[in-house]
């Protein structure tokens, strides 16, 4: 069987309303935005989260990409990945850390690292056959995190302290026989300057 390079192209929902619902006006004109960039890509096809800020988004985004199908996907839901013990973390970190994970309830975080483990094994590598594959997930922060840390064979507590602005483009290459290559990462090039960093967090930003 021979395979052929995957590009995952990764993004969060735009902006959403404060109670995460449905897109703010600013979060609509991200998501249409970020189609625009995409048209000269080949995607094949939008994966997205079942909430409706991540919903919301893929069809904007849809709908500057002639023909792509977009699909909804737990496995692009918005779940805690990964839980990782004290002796794992870094000393001067870990009680803020855990503190941090300790507000998710036991039953979603054990869901949340199943759907993890499988979104690793269904979205991410080379792709079997002739053909290169392009894909888009639309999804949120915890996840892109969690792929971005993969790529780079970060150990697995390593998602938590990785940022990602809405509806910023992350893309990562999986090639047989080499490294999987994070080629972009928060990438805002596509949207104004009044339409970046939202969704980032309240801290110094270059």
């Amino acid at each position: 069987m021979s395979y052929s390079p995957r590009y995952l192209y990764v993004t969060r929902h735009g902006e959403a309303s404060p109670a995460g619902g449905s897109l703010t006006e600013n979060g609509r004109r991200q998501a249409v935005l970020l189609g625009r960039r995409l048209r000269s890509v080949p995607i094949s096809v939008i994966h997205h989260g079942p909430l409706p800020r991540a919903a919301q988004t893929a069809s904007l985004i849809g709908e500057q990409l002639d023909g792509v199908p977009v699909r909804v996907s737990e496995l692009a839901g918005d779940y805690v990945p990964y839980v990782p013990e004290r002796e794992e973390l870094p000393p001067e970190s870990a009680d803020y850390l855990l503190r941090f994970l300790d507000l998710f309830p036991v039953e979603e975080r054990e869901r949340g690292a199943e759907l993890a483990a499988e979104a690793l094994e269904r979205l991410t590598g080379p792709v079997e056959g002739e053909e290169t594959r392009h894909e888009l997930v639309v999804t949120h922060n915890f996840l892109v995190g969690w792929l971005v840390r993969a790529a780079q064979d970060a150990p697995r507590w390593r998602w938590l302290g990785l940022n990602h602005c809405n509806a910023a483009l992350t893309v990562i290459r999986y090639a047989p026989g080499r490294l999987s290559g994070v080629l972009c990462y928060n990438d805002m090039g596509h949207l104004p300057a009044e339409l970046r960093w939202t969704g980032f967090p309240d801290e110094p930003r270059p």
